[in-house]
């Protein structure tokens, strides 16, 4: 058990690292040839030019201004004067969106701390009562906590009057902050400038036809079905194979330009290549000779594959993008059921083009199924078996533990300082390391499970992340730290006597929880601002394969937030705070230093680095609020089994109200705010279509929409004019049924389509 001393060992070294985090972002932010990493999004716009080109030779590369260094915390005011409209328009809805999670974070636990300090800490602080239980270990930080409080206290009935004051606090502060966000997003989508997205819907599982091909199938369908509305379709291509295929030849052609370059500095000497094992092992031949070749022989099979996937029927899936005259034909198609049959004609609202995932589209409707109980199953495996790197990382924080593993380091651990380091720090930058790698794991399992746009992805991985969280890092951590810590007095005290054991131990666990946080959240923030594998990576390519400006530019690696990992690592600080608040207040101080640093952050990295690789106008917000309100029920819930261990009694039936009203008001709140990030309205969508055709009456959308929805890989224009041909004909789209004197239609066509089976 962490003592006052560990912790404060481990916040020396926290605080500590995070300032030599900052002090050197300070020095390489300021020097010229560093400005494309740590201010790449103003490139990006255009705005901002690289200072390299012009002064001395020295000035290229360094920042000889003195006065500069002296500012090195100027960029934490500059960060915070974008006023939040300016910052939407520079760097979209979901990064200001994104912002307003620490601020929410701020609005409740700040408040709550005020309160629990005044109130929670003097009754804990005065309770006495650990010092009366035997073969205890406990810490002067534990006194603040409710373990302190004997059993059968009327003390208990500060923290249930402090419970009711929380809970009601955090759904305010939530259904505030849920309808400032729904105002936000529905005024963005208002104004929001057209977009192909607005008016296009995905369509998927289209059923086969012996007359008609997919493409004619489907002009066919919402021809006949949306009469006056559709206007033009992109079937899709399983081109993933020809994806593939280009991307290796990028990368054979940045090979080719270092070695070029490389032989530029050089030319008494051609640069040689082994061609084994990405060129450690085999024959060495001339490198440029080498790379030419490959080259010219995947050009060969890229030519090869693209006319195949335009050629071969079976290389277009049963989906397609299907574009209509307005935001209203578009709205009423992707929101509807468009067959009796519920499995077919599937349609849904089509990402933005950049949003895209253009991998899954290729996977049959047919197989997203399976795949999926397979990720599942999956899931719940790596969930179970993680629990013991978990145990093994709260090992580490019982010296005892250490002393039975390793007895030839008593004499190490017997050293004071190296035993608050081994208790205050190592145990939550172990965790801080296994957890580096499960966010790939994640977005891996996310992409076999086939969704089809990057957003989507990255909220589905959220999801497994947070469960992953909540059940390994909180409830693992608690579950495995008990048992290692108590488990001398489970053998020694009756059985009677371990309720008790457990209801003690699960508040004292804070400590280790605010090691965590100083390693996560302190010095891990810090670390973030640093961009040191950007920085590296830029570095490389600047020197080894940038030739001209437009090289250098993509050089450059702005990042994005990774909703993906952040903001499940957002919710488990929410988690804490929610759980301890009442529990153990002092741990609520650690948080709200996470919270406010982080927000000045990443509100610098949203304004000079990130850019976001697509615009879903805060749709994950509903996954935010239910997840706070998921770390309010699990804070009541464990509250009053503790309280129970506590011999409470009286004050514990009236924790059971709390789950209950806090469940009601999530109900409430997901009915008057939900719908209106999952739904657009018809209303909105017709003021939208209206101004549009006022203001500008010879839009050609046709065009417009034209390649929107094009594979990348087909921008080359081959595809489009296919496609092109094909619709502009006659607006029926001919097919060999139309051309019949009989009105019947094959067994899955789209005049009969409401008598399928199923």
């Amino acid at each position: 058990m962490a003592s006052l001393g560990d912790i404060g060992l481990a916040a020396a070294i926290n605080i500590l690292s995070a300032i030599g985090f900052l002090l050197a972002f300070a020095v390489l932010r300021l020097q010229p040839i560093n400005d494309r990493v740590y201010f790449p999004k103003w490139y990006l716009k255009g705005i901002r030019s690289s200072p390299t080109h012009s002064g001395n030779l020295i000035k290229k590369f360094v920042n000889l201004d003195c006065g500069t260094y002296l500012r090195f915390l100027n960029w934490m005011p500059a960060a915070l004067k974008m006023p939040e409209p300016e910052l939407i328009s520079h760097a979209g809805l979901d990064s200001a969106v994104y912002i307003r999670i620490y601020l929410l974070g701020l609005k409740i636990f700040v408040p709550l701390a005020f309160l629990a300090f005044a109130i929670l800490v003097p009754v804990n602080w005065t309770g006495g009562s650990l010092e009366q239980i035997k073969n205890l270990t406990f810490s002067n930080i534990d006194k603040l906590s409710i373990s302190n409080v004997p059993a059968g206290s009327d003390r208990f009935w500060a923290h249930l009057v402090m419970a009711y004051v929380f809970t009601f606090w955090t759904c305010y502060i939530l259904y505030k902050e849920y309808k400032i966000v729904t105002t936000m997003r529905l005024h963005f989508l208002a104004s929001e400038n057209r977009r192909a997205d607005q008016f296009t819907v995905l369509v998927r599982n289209v059923p086969p036809d012996p007359d008609e091909s997919v493409s004619e199938h489907v002009g066919h369908f919402f021809t006949v079905n949306h009469h006056g509305h559709y206007l033009i379709h992109q079937v899709v291509y399983n081109a993933n194979q020809l994806a593939k295929l280009v991307e290796e030849k990028k990368g054979l052609q940045n090979w080719l330009v270092y070695y070029q370059n490389k032989y530029t500095r050089n030319t008494t000497k051609r640069p040689t290549v082994k061609t084994k094992f990405f060129g450690l092992f085999g024959k060495a031949v001339d490198a440029i000779d080498y790379y030419t070749a490959e080259i010219e022989q995947l050009t060969t099979a890229e030519a090869a594959e693209r006319e195949r996937v335009i050629g071969d029927p079976k290389a277009i899936m049963p989906a397609a993008f299907v574009s209509f005259k307005s935001r209203w034909g578009a709205a009423v198609c992707a929101q509807t059921q468009q067959s009796s049959n519920p499995t077919l004609w599937l349609t849904e609202w089509a990402p933005e083009p950049r949003d895209v995932y253009w991998s899954n589209l290729a996977i049959p409707f047919v197989e997203l199924t399976i795949r999926r109980l397979i990720m599942a199953v999956a899931l719940f495996f790596l969930t179970f078996f993680f629990m013991i790197p978990i145990a093994f990382v709260q090992s580490l924080a019982n010296i005892e533990g250490i002393k039975k593993v390793a007895p030839f380091l008593r004499s190490l651990i017997k050293v004071k300082v190296v035993k608050s380091f081994i208790q205050g720090f190592l145990p939550g930058i172990a965790l801080k390391i296994f957890l580096i790698l499960l966010p790939m794991i994640l977005m891996t399992m996310s992409k076999v499970e086939g969704f089809t746009s990057l957003s989507k992805l990255e909220r589905r991985s959220a999801s497994k992340y947070y469960l992953f969280i909540l059940v390994n890092v909180f409830l693992g951590s608690i579950i495995t730290g008990t048992a290692f810590e108590q488990l001398n007095s489970f053998i020694h005290q009756s059985a009677s006597d371990i309720p008790k054991v457990i209801g003690v131990s699960i508040p004292m666990k804070a400590t280790f929880f605010i090691t965590y946080i100083m390693v996560d959240g302190w010095a891990g923030i810090a670390a973030e601002i640093i961009r040191l594998k950007p920085l590296i990576v830029f570095h490389l390519k600047n020197t080894f394969l940038v030739k001209t400006d437009q090289d250098r530019e993509q050089a450059m690696d702005p990042g994005s937030l990774g909703f993906a990992s952040s903001e499940p690592r957002i919710q488990l600080y929410f988690l804490l705070g929610l759980v301890y608040s009442v529990v153990t207040p002092i741990l609520l101080p650690f948080i709200i230093v996470f919270f406010s640093f982080a927000y000045v952050v990443f509100r610098h990295q949203i304004i000079n680095v990130y850019h976001q690789q697509y615009e879903s106008g805060a749709s994950f917000w509903p996954d935010v609020h239910i997840r706070v309100i998921i770390a309010m029920i699990i804070s009541q819930l464990l509250l009053m089994g503790l309280m129970s261990t506590k011999e409470a009694s009286q004050s514990t039936p009236l924790l059971l109200v709390l789950p209950v009203l806090t469940i009601w008001f999530h109900i409430y709140c997901k009915s008057r705010f939900e719908p209106a990030f999952v739904k657009f309205p018809l209303q909105d969508a017709v003021v939208k279509d209206t101004l549009e055709r006022a203001t500008e009456p010879n839009l050609d959308l046709k065009a417009y929409l034209q390649d929107a929805y094009l594979h990348p890989v087909f921008h080359d224009g081959e595809i489009e004019q296919v496609t092109l041909n094909e619709e502009d004909n006659n607006a029926l789209v001919p097919t060999k049924r139309s051309h019949r004197s009989t009105p019947v239609g094959s067994k899955y066509g789209s005049e009969v389509g409401s008598e399928i089976e199923f």
